[in-house]
């Protein structure tokens, strides 16, 4: 029969449309769950007779020659028209196959049967459907040439743009019966993504296969797409010439297809780690058995575009290997995680450095060897030897970020060439989707490390204060933002507690952020009211541009008075936790505009507070929840807040995990907690000291006998040296009549001079004849931290030192 003529089929098969199936089942174990009354009819056993008895001595796998069973089955296996049925019911294939075998039966003719098997996967026991029919149908009664049996070959179409697919669908749940409605759509939706059943009678005819009680038709007359990957090797003639085109269309036309169905598959986040999975899937097990992905260095690290050309000392790590083999069979030769670099013998270093794909048609005994060389000790020849191996490079702007290493199985057909032009198409995709990816890592990783350095490390005990804090970068919409926080020691043993929010997302905001935070430290360093400190950082954001727009919440705690000082410009309100009862509440401050606006006041309000109350600032990230009310997530707040914590760390997790519950959260969160313990009276000693060079002497007098009161006599020689040399220094420079000395006891000892000169002193070089200049080193050299910061009427100088372990007082 020439190529070119389509095979004579009789004419009754024009007049029907459908083809009578053998449906079977296999569960996990092996064992028939289902059992047709075709296959009753094609195989001999009832459904009672085959139900839960092992496929393989039902069916005809390989080494099934000879064998009977009960005196109605035995099978011969045709290895020239595909491979055995032995494989998918073992499960050694991820892919659906098909074939031809002949089954001999003692008084019958010999019958030959088209089979196609579909492994399952789902939460059923279903592991395999397989579809069977009789192949003699298709001869012409009185025929005795069979020449057109033997040209028939079962295989699949990609695509189900058959006549009959809808059918398909419809009829297949129809002789499913004892399956429930979902176990069947769940059989029937994979059989139409793995392929559509079809018998070939030659390279340019295809019939589909659609199940009824009638016998089959022939198909309109239509040219053949080129064979899938997936479907059984044939051994048709060369196709005629008139037919070349349109089968050379069809096969690019099924790659395009292929193609475009893989690009909606990857790319769906900018999640590197996630695109490299997505890009693995997509390609197992449709295109290939094994794929192995491997990027640069620099792509996983976050960093800038990789420099250079890849070379024998370029390390490659691997990221991600999907396979259709046993599970955990790749795992220990090959675990994800791993870095290596390729030597310029491997097929691997052409790929790279060429940047062109690398086709090995079938990998031999000693290129497996090559390979296993890289991988030290582990044997990595079994899982490679044989099998045919397409390596292609991920690129993006003509540079290489990586490969992948595509593998099929020893019984699938050898990648060829439209297989090398379709790899390199996908990982030209693949590596645009990965850069994009990168590129966001990246900058995602300098926003982080710009933010990270910025937000402050925050001292957990400062005098009369203890503070917890957190901060959570968002989930949606960029993760780096402006939020910030920050404790700031001030004169007169005080602590200026912050937190602000710079409108927006990214880098700019995260910019902004550090830009005001910096100069609210500085304004918070001149002692200025909360009120005044808000209007100047008001002005400044003016001064810097018109996008400048944040809000903040700016508190002063006086340990002492036991107070608070607050204002307000636009933020969240704080939550206040009182000792006595454990009663929380939202402080009602006085709101300002945000910060930015401009020509609106702020005002300070005093709020008195009890040593153990517990204050709660954050930003609205935290209590802001898409589609409810702020009121709800301020509630929340409130009644979390309240719940006894054994520490301020709990405290925080507790307040976290109260209003972190909702996915997608967008915004990223600031939560300072700052428990108020306050500094008693006993604790304070204060002096006013003539501006007389004489009283430097009563000053160390008066500081040592209150040393010795406290049971600090320990550091009282240093502490007298020290206030001696800061006293000296405020009565030289002051211009008034009074300087004042200050005590406090806490978690160390501070000391603090007030004078009315706003010049601040600092260190100086001292000459051997110079008499001034060395007070300041002594202070350097012996207290524990010294400062400096001006006040509304003159400056403070300070330090502190630390007390004996035996004697350290804690705060209430």
């Amino acid at each position: 029969m020439d190529s070119g003529t389509p095979p004579k089929l009789p004419h009754q098969l024009a007049a029907a449309g459908r083809i009578p199936l053998a449906v079977i089942v296999v569960d996990g174990d092996g064992l028939v769950s289902h059992w047709s009354s075709g296959a009753r009819r094609l195989f001999g056993p009832g459904r009672e007779q085959a139900v839960g008895r092992p496929a393989a001595d039902l069916l005809p796998v390989s080494g099934a020659l000879e064998q009977s069973y009960d005196d109605y089955d035995v099978f011969d296996e045709f290895d020239e028209f595909g491979p055995g049925l032995d494989a998918p019911l073992a499960g050694r294939t991820a892919y659906p196959s098909a074939g031809r075998a002949t089954l001999s039966e003692p008084g019958r003719e010999r019958t030959d049967v088209l089979w196609w098997a579909y492994p399952l996967v789902g939460p059923g026991s279903e592991r395999l459907l397989v579809l069977a029919a009789d192949a003699r149908q298709f001869q012409e009664d009185g025929d005795g040439d069979d020449s057109s049996v033997e040209r028939i070959a079962p295989g699949f179409a990609l695509h189900t743009d058959f006549p009959g697919a809808d059918e398909l669908a419809r009829r297949l749940p129809e002789i499913l019966p004892s399956m429930s409605v979902g176990e069947s759509s769940r059989i029937v939706s994979q059989v139409l993504e793995l392929g559509y059943p079809v018998l070939e009678f030659s390279q340019h005819d295809r019939v589909p296969v659609t199940p009824d009680w009638g016998v089959p038709r022939r198909a309109e007359h239509r040219p053949a797409r080129r064979r899938h990957p997936l479907e059984p090797v044939t051994q048709p003639q060369p196709p005629a010439p008139e037919f070349a085109a349109d089968l050379e269309y069809a096969a690019v036309r099924e790659r395009l297809e292929f193609l475009n169905e893989v690009s909606g598959r990857i790319g769906s986040s900018l999640d590197l780690s996630r695109t490299i999975q997505e890009v693995s899937a997509a390609v197992v097990p449709r295109f290939t058995d094994v794929a192995g992905t491997y990027l640069r260095e620099q792509v996983i690290a976050g960093e800038g575009f990789p420099d250079g050309p890849p070379d024998e000392r370029t390390l490659w790590h691997r990221v991600a290997v999907e396979h259709v083999d046993a599970p955990g069979r790749w795992d220990d030769v090959v675990p994800v995680g791993e870095s290596m670099p390729f030597p310029a013998h491997t097929p691997f270093f052409q790929c790279m450095t060429s940047g062109d794909p690398v086709l090995v048609p079938r990998i031999s005994e000693q290129m497996g060897t090559a390979i296993a060389s890289q991988f030290e000790k582990r044997d990595i020849r079994p899982l490679i030897n044989g099998r045919s191996m397409l390596v292609v490079p991920l690129k993006a702007r003509n540079v290489v970020l990586g490969f992948m290493v595509l593998l099929r199985h020893a019984e699938r057909a050898e990648f060829n060439d439209m297989d090398r032009v379709t790899g390199a198409e996908l990982a030209a995709r693949a590596g645009l989707v990965l850069d994009n990816a990168r590129m966001y890592t990246y900058q995602e990783s300098v926003a982080d490390t710009l933010q990270d350095s910025m937000l402050p490390q925050v001292t957990p005990r400062m005098a009369g204060c203890d503070t917890a804090t957190r901060y959570l970068p968002g989930t949606l919409l960029g993760r780096v933002g402006g939020d910030w926080f920050d404790s700031i020691k001030l004169p007169g043993s005080r602590t200026a507690l912050v937190v602000g929010d710079v409108m927006g997302h990214g880098l700019n905001s995260a910019a902004m952020m550090g830009q005001l935070r910096t100069a609210v430290q500085t304004m918070a360093a001149l002692d200025l009211p909360p009120d005044q400190l808000l209007r100047n950082l008001d002005d400044l954001a003016q001064r810097l541009g018109e996008h400048y727009l944040a809000t903040c919440l700016y508190a002063v705690y006086d340990p002492i008075r036991g107070e608070l000082l607050m204002a307000n410009a636009g933020h969240v309100p704080p939550v206040i936790v009182r000792s006595a009862d454990g009663r929380s509440e939202l402080l009602e401050l006085p709101t300002g505009a945000p910060i930015g606006v401009g020509g609106v006041p702020f005002e300070t309000a005093r709020i008195r507070v009890e040593p153990g109350d517990r204050l709660v600032m954050c930003t609205d990230g935290l209590v802001e929840v898409r589609g409810e009310d702020i009121g709800v997530g301020l509630a929340t707040l409130c009644e979390s807040a309240a719940h006894p914590a054994a520490s301020m760390d709990d405290a925080c997790d507790t307040i976290i995990r109260a209003l972190n519950t909702c996915g997608g959260r967008k915004d990223d969160v600031a939560l300072l907690l700052a428990r108020l313990n306050g500094i008693a009276r006993e604790d304070v000693a204060e002096w006013r000291l003539d501006a007389d060079p004489r009283e430097v002497g009563r000053a160390r007098r008066l500081v040592r006998e209150q040393l010795a009161q406290w049971g600090l006599s320990e550091v009282a020689e240093t502490v007298e040296l020290l206030v001696s040399e800061v006293v000296t220094n405020g009565i030289r420079h002051a211009h008034g009549h009074r300087v004042e000395l200050r005590l406090v006891r806490s978690e160390a000892l501070l000391c603090e001079v007030v004078d009315d000169d706003h010049m601040l002193p600092t260190l100086l070089s001292a000459g051997p004849d110079d008499e001034t200049g060395r007070g300041l080193r002594v202070v350097n050299a012996l207290a524990r931290e010294w400062g400096t910061s001006r006040t509304g009427s003159g400056k403070t100088v300070w330090f502190d030192v630390a007390l004996p372990r035996r004697t350290g007082r804690r705060t209430r």
